[in-house]
């Protein structure tokens, strides 16, 4: 063999070599996959109700109202290689986003997991304060303290699960009037807080402090609006996190609470936040989740509106896309789907 030829075949082992080690290198990026579709008037993985109400008559449907999932591969700790990017951008089923994307920078994937924990939670109660709305059930409200961020004026003066009960002497029964009173503070100016702990009241002055913009007073607290529903309603969905199954878990309450089916004879998924006043809002994976709801045999997808636009670029084949702008629209929809008369709101009209 010439020197030259040597040379190349060197070359080209030494190329073919770097191209397998870069492959396996690991990239900063998240696969998001279709996950598993879960239908909110079924049981869980114990078999028992997903979602269970005592304290009020209830009425068994026998339908299909399913909330859907996205699961991922990646992060930090446990990135994916290369090739599996690469294989994952020629798949239309999966999309690869930027790990920053679901694990937002000086966060750790612990932190992660538990503010999707938390973001279910509130999520539920929010899910269960609209449903209740929608069915003309008063359900009070009182702010109560999430956690307590640590070097903030409030670290060591207020607790998680305290309730705030008044600002400067003025009464607040949920997170929004607190923020707005909050609002009109200065930085650097005392505030008054009356608060609950274990049943008895207490009050403490404190001194606020800059928010990290610089502008905004906070005393550092994170605020969750806890609400005293006048029965008790359980959703038990795993190890499941997020905001995005409010809207179906407020159609199921409204349907368990309510004589006669809802759904009909019609396999309905969706995804959509879900606001206390029924307000439906923006999700992501909006591609994966519509995948799953097809595969898990859904005719019927309610979609937020911010999303139809993502949606209808990504439909799969045999999915009618209705649009959700809100918990009444969509039973609605739902409604007129069933009865045959009637409007549906339609991406296609977004």
């Amino acid at each position: 063999m010439s020197r030259r030829a040597a040379t190349l075949a060197v070359s080209s082992a030494l190329v073919m070599v770097l191209a397998l080690v870069g492959s396996l290198m690991p990239v900063p990026y998240v696969a998001l996959m279709p996950g598993p579709t879960t239908n909110t008037l079924g049981t869980n993985e114990k078999g028992e109700p997903l979602i269970k109400i005592e304290g009020r008559q209830t009425y068994d449907d026998g339908g299909r109202l399913n909330f859907t999932t996205v699961t991922y591969r990646g992060g930090p700790g446990s990135r994916i290689d290369l090739f599996s990017a690469l294989q994952g951008w020629l798949d239309g089923d999966v999309a690869i986003v930027p790990e920053e994307t679901i694990f937002p920078k000086n966060e750790s994937q612990q932190q992660v997991d538990e503010e999707n924990t938390r973001q279910m939670r509130n999520s539920q109660q929010s899910a269960e304060a609209a449903a209740l709305h929608e069915l003309g059930i008063k359900v009070p409200t009182q702010a109560l303290v999430d956690s307590v961020q640590k070097g903030l004026p409030a670290d060591g003066k207020l607790r998680p699960g305290d309730e705030i009960t008044a600002v400067d002497g003025t009464a607040v029964a949920n997170v929004t009037a607190v923020t707005d009173l909050m609002a009109k503070r200065k930085v650097g100016a005392p505030v008054a807080v009356t608060y609950k702990r274990g049943g008895k009241e207490a009050k403490t002055t404190l001194t606020t402090a800059a928010a990290p913009d610089g502008k905004r007073p906070v005393i550092g607290i994170v605020l969750s609006d806890q609400y005293r529903f006048p029965f008790k309603i359980n959703i038990s969905v795993g190890d499941v996190g997020g905001p995005s199954a409010g809207l179906m878990f407020s159609l199921a309450i409204v349907d368990k609470l309510t004589p006669g089916t809802l759904t009909g004879r019609t396999f309905i998924a969706g995804t959509g936040t879900i606001t206390p006043q029924g307000e439906v809002g923006a999700i992501g994976g909006i591609q994966q989740k519509m995948i799953a709801a097809r595969r898990a045999g859904a005719t019927v997808f309610l979609t937020p509106k911010d999303n139809c636009a993502d949606a209808l670029r990504a439909r799969p084949d045999g999915l009618r896309l209705v649009r959700a702008d809100t918990l009444r629209s969509a039973i609605g929809a739902i409604g007129a789907i069933n009865s045959g008369k009637g409007t549906v709101p339609s991406c296609e009209a977004n």
